[in-house]
Parts: C-alpha cells; structure tokens; sequence
C-alpha cells in the first residue's frame, strides 16, 4: 500500500470524518461571528437560543447573543471531538444517550444545522433501535421547532412562499426526513464497520490462542511418545542386557572365577541401575504431563484491543489436564467473544481459582464484564454449549449475574 493509498483509508476512517466535519462547521460558525460583530448586519445563529431572544424583543446581531451562542458552539465542538474519538466509536462510554442528548441540546440552541452530526454520531455510538428513534425525533423536534419559534429569515421566507402551510409542512418535513435519514444510515454503516472490527479481533485473538493451546497439547503428545520409546525400547534392551550378563557371569565364572565375577558383576550393577535410572525418568515425565492454560488466556487477552481484559489467574492455569484446559479455554472464548460482540463491554475480567484439597480439588473461573447484560435472558447455542462442555467433565457453569453487566462462573474437577 503507497502513501496516497494509506492517506484516503485514513481520510475514510469514520472518527476522522466526523471531526472534520465539526471542525469545518465551527470554523463556519467563527467567520459568521466575525462578520457579526464587524458590523455586517446578518444572522449568525438561528437557533433556539436566537429565536427565544427575539421574541423577548432582542436583535439577533447583539454581541452579548453572538457570543454566547459561539460559546455553545466552542462547547458543542469539544465534547463532539471527544466524542467522536476512534475509541469511543469502537467502544462507547458510559452514559452515552445522557452525553448525545445534552449534545444535541447545545446544537439546538445555536443552530438546526448542527444536530445533523449529531444524528449521525448517534447513529454510530447508540443502539441500532434507540438510534432510529434518536433520528425520527430528530426530523419532529425540527419541524416543531421551524412552526414554534422561527427565525427571522425563516419568517421572511414564509411570507414571500406563496403556498399552502401544509404544502410548506410537508415539503419542510421531507427535507427533514432525507437529512437526518442519510445522517442515520451514514451513521449505521459506520457501526457496522466497528461491529466488523471487534467481531475480526475477537476471532483472531481466539485463533491465535487455539494456537497456543494446540502447541501445548503438541508437548504434550510428543513427551507421551517419548516415555512410551524409553519404556518399551530402551527398558527392553536394557533388561535383555541384564539377563545376558547374569548369564555371561554365570559361564565365565568356570575360567575366572574372581576376576570374571567381580567384572560382570559391575557389569549387571551398572545395567540395572541404567534401568532404574530409565524408569525414574519415564516416570517423571509422565507425572509432568500437564497443560499451561495461561499462555492461551494471555494471547486471547492481548488480541482484543477494544475491550480491557484483565486476567488473575491462579498457579493452577500452568497445570491442568488436557481436557480440563481445552474445554475451559473454549468457555472463556465464547464468553469474551459475546462481551465483545453483543454486550459491547468495555472492561472484562478472568479469574482462575482452585479450591479444596487432593482428589476434590475443584478449577473455579469466572468471567465478568462491564457490558449491557441480558436483562431478558435467552440461552443461546454459545450457553448451551459451555454447560454441556462442564457437563461431560463433571463440572457445571452457572450464570451468576445478568444485569447490570454479565457473568458466568465455570467449575470443574482438576483431576479430570
């Protein structure tokens, strides 16, 4: 890709776009104040703002209005531009309707012009539903606002309109529904392409720690092989040898009675401590034959870039049966991807504990998120799923909260 290429895929980028866009407007806005206050008679602002001031009486080139409505705007750019940061359009804050409205409150007041961005940022970093209604209360609050407090040049346009007012509603209304209607679908397009990016990073990061787990179960496997060809090769060979020497001993002993003796006795000494010495190593490693879970679960975390994920994870994560550590892995997976995905969390948190002792030692891990929750819960094929994996291992998962945020907790027998 050439720098001509890496600079339009830059400008396409929707964070980028919107700023500009709010960048050029409050630019606009700058020169209708200069051109205000240098003495030029015009209409800076036409809002609401503007229109209750006129009402009272007030001129709508007074400084002191002038001035407060640049104010709004200086005030409307910066929590636009904050806003409308890559961050928070692939994760959304806290509170984000409280912060849309109270936006589109200050773009009211300056200017009707100003809450077609809004709509279209709303339409990004809200709900597909509650982003619709957003914008249909849009085109309402506009029309109504048009009838209610219009501005002088909306009055004067009036006048000179010869036509029915409900032609000019109609007409007014349409305009309404194409401009806050194109800013909600640019808007949507826009989210979608974020829902695309955190669904990709998701199933890289779980792609990348199959991959982890794979090489480790690989380990494992070829250890196995290994103790199995020392046991049933060099064991055999050994023994044999053994057996040959204690009966070499046996004829030697006619000729050389000591020194034949002493040398094949050193001989069977060294060979059965060689098979002593196979045997302990066989079964060392077939005692050391365990999975390391935390290197996956560190991949998994460090591969989702949109959401936090926070890992405590006990000793025990370095020493778990291949089936206790495969099928846990494939639970935490789909619970991080659906707080990615559907619950749009910002924060998720894992944590592997063990409890008890001995044979009835139990690997507990809980994963919790930060996320919309399931106020109405639904077990989908991902939940299902997770309980019947616990199942086959004697272990349960259990659905600990719901709302606000989510969280699961996964138990099952280490000796598994």
């Amino acid at each position: 890709m050439n720098t001509l290429d890496r600079l339009l895929a830059r400008i396409a980028q929707p964070a980028f776009v919107l700023r500009v866009a709010a960048l050029a407007i409050c630019l606009l806005e700058l020169s209708a104040v200069v051109s205000s206050l240098s003495g030029n008679r015009s209409e800076a602002y036409d809002g609401v703002l503007a229109a209750l001031f006129h009402r009272w009486g007030g001129s709508a080139d007074t400084p002191a209005l002038v001035l407060t409505c640049f104010a709004l705007v200086l005030l409307f750019f910066l929590q636009f531009w904050r806003l409308a940061r890559q961050t928070s359009l692939d994760q959304p804050p806290r509170a984000t309707l409280a912060q849309v409205l109270a936006l589109n409150l200050m773009a009211l007041l300056v200017t009707p012009g100003l809450p077609f961005l809004v709509t279209a940022l709303a339409a990004v970093l809200l709900a597909r539903r509650t982003a619709f209604l957003f914008a249909l209360s849009q085109v309402l609050i506009n029309v109504s606002l048009y009838w209610l407090l219009p501005s002088e040049a909306q009055q004067a346009e009036q006048l000179a309109l010869d036509i029915p007012a409900w032609a000019h509603t109609l007409s007014l209304t349409m305009e309404m529904v194409a401009l806050h209607g194109m800013a909600f679908g640019l808007g949507r397009m826009a989210a979608a392409e974020a829902e695309k990016r955190r669904w990709l990073q998701a199933m890289l990061a779980e792609k990348l720690s199959n991959e982890k787990l794979q090489a480790e179960q690989l380990r494992y496997a070829e250890r196995m092989l290994m103790a199995r060809e020392l046991h049933d090769v060099m064991g055999h060979h050994l023994t044999a040898l053994n057996l040959h020497l204690q009966l070499s001993s046996g004829l030697l002993q006619r000729a050389d009675v000591a020194g034949a003796t002493l040398a094949v006795d050193k001989a069977r000494e060294g060979a059965a401590n060689l098979l002593a010495d196979v045997r302990a190593a066989v079964s060392h490693e077939r005692s050391s034959q365990r999975i390391d879970l935390s290197t996956a679960l560190h991949t998994l975390a460090q591969g989702i870039a949109s959401v936090q994920i926070q890992l405590q994870l006990n000793d025990a994560a370095r020493d778990l049966s291949p089936r206790a550590a495969h099928a846990l892995l494939r639970c935490v997976q789909e619970a991080v991807t659906n707080s990615v995905r559907h619950a749009r969390a910002g924060q998720v948190s894992i944590e592997l504990t063990v409890n008890g002792s001995g044979d009835h030692e139990q690997v507990r891990v809980t994963i919790a998120d930060d996320g919309t929750g399931a106020p109405r819960l639904r077990e989908g094929n991902g939940l299902k799923g997770m309980q019947e994996r616990m199942a086959e291992l004697g272990g349960q998962m259990r659905i600990v909260r719901n709302s606000p945020g989510f969280m699961i907790e996964l138990s099952l027998p280490r000796s598994c």
